[in-house]
């Protein structure tokens, strides 16, 4: 498989920069087999059947985005420099690997000055990233974080306008729980009280996983054959709980839907012989066409960006041929794509 396989034209202004509002209201692209319909979102009452699970991710995005200054003294006097620094991954020890710009203009032991409360010490720079220490821990750094960090928009968007007030609760999800993640797990932000509250009430049924989704997730597939392609990890988390959730409804005969990409290639990583297993660990899973899925029995997802390893798990769920009609039709239907996009139901032939 070639990485032009998966690539397509979209226009520009099909790139949505704001949620629909309110969330539910957002477009649905149904694909059953060979069939499209144009839904809504809260449609899912009458689409999904008594007896689907919903697998959720309740990973929660924390405030990444930070703007600080660099102090230094030296012959010119006493100089500073504006530094933008995004956190990608928490270390051992309470150290942050992040993204700074303009990374040349720190050096190892000084300090990056956020707000009153909240500095960090370059500790390293290796690879186009730096590890950073931070002044506080714990709660005290969750306060101070909240209080400074701007959440950390994909880059698409942020090519359009900078991060707002708005997007602290746009780019969460309504269940939001276990703070880790860089990026949110987009198709879940079509969700609402109401929605959860007639999905319940229609008989469907939820299990929460965590994956926190890193900045890994927006970098590009940069080899020509796809099978060259190493995916980022991503730490999750399938309780004991979850799994037997997620048994009982196979065991029933009934579907489980996972609700994003994220929750899809947890639970598939958790899946020994059709079996959920609990999981605790970092995953690395990369699925294209040709994998054999052993939980999902269709996806709920937003569209995504053309060569992403997205396009690719899509195509592996639904074939490359069906998803490519799938993606004219909604470039032609004006659907809206990206993280604050119109959403996709795929459930394919064998489901």
């Amino acid at each position: 498989m070639k990485l032009s396989d998966f690539d397509f034209d979209l226009p520009d202004a099909l790139i949505a920069t704001r949620p629909a509002r309110p969330r539910s209201s957002a477009r649905l692209l149904l694909a059953q087999g060979d069939s499209i319909a144009d839904r809504i979102v809260t449609d899912l009452v009458e689409i999904l059947q008594p007896g689907d699970r919903l697998v959720l991710n309740d990973t929660k995005v924390i405030p990444a985005r930070l703007t600080g200054t660099r102090a230094r003294s030296g012959e010119a006097g006493e100089t500073s420099a504006k530094i933008e620094v995004t956190l990608l991954e928490p270390q051992a020890g309470g150290d942050w690997t992040a993204l700074v710009k303009p990374l040349k203009k720190v050096r190892d032991g000084e300090e990056i000055v956020f707000s009153r409360d909240l500095s960090a010490t370059v500790v390293s720079r290796a690879d186009g990233q730096a590890r950073l220490a931070f002044n506080l821990a714990g709660d005290d750094f969750d306060a101070a974080l909240n209080a400074v960090g701007a959440m950390p928009l994909p880059p698409y968007i942020e090519a359009k306008r900078p991060s707002d007030a708005a997007d602290k609760d746009d780019y969460q999800t309504y269940w939001a729980k276990h703070a880790g993640a860089v990026a949110a797990p987009t198709a879940s932000l079509h969700f609402d009280g109401p929605l959860l509250q007639a999905l319940a009430a229609r008989g469907v049924t939820m299990s929460y996983v965590t994956l926190h989704v890193g900045a890994g997730t927006f970098l590009p597939v940069k080899v020509d054959d796809v099978r060259d392609h190493k995916m980022h990890a991503e730490w999750g988390e399938v309780t004991a709980k979850a799994a037997a959730e997620i048994n009982a409804t196979k065991a029933a005969g009934n579907r489980v839907i996972p609700v994003g990409t994220t929750a899809l290639r947890l639970i598939e990583s958790a899946a020994a012989g059709g079996q959920m297993q609990p999981w605790t660990g970092p995953t690395d899973i990369f699925i294209t066409p040709g994998f054999a899925f052993q939980i999902a029995d269709g996806l709920m997802t937003n569209f995504h960006l053309p060569k992403s390893t997205l396009m690719m798990l899509v195509s592996a769920l639904m074939g490359m041929d069906r998803v490519k009609a799938i993606y004219a039709h909604a470039i032609a239907e004006r659907y809206r794509f990206f993280s604050y996009g119109d959403a996709s139901l795929l459930i394919p032939d064998r489901a």
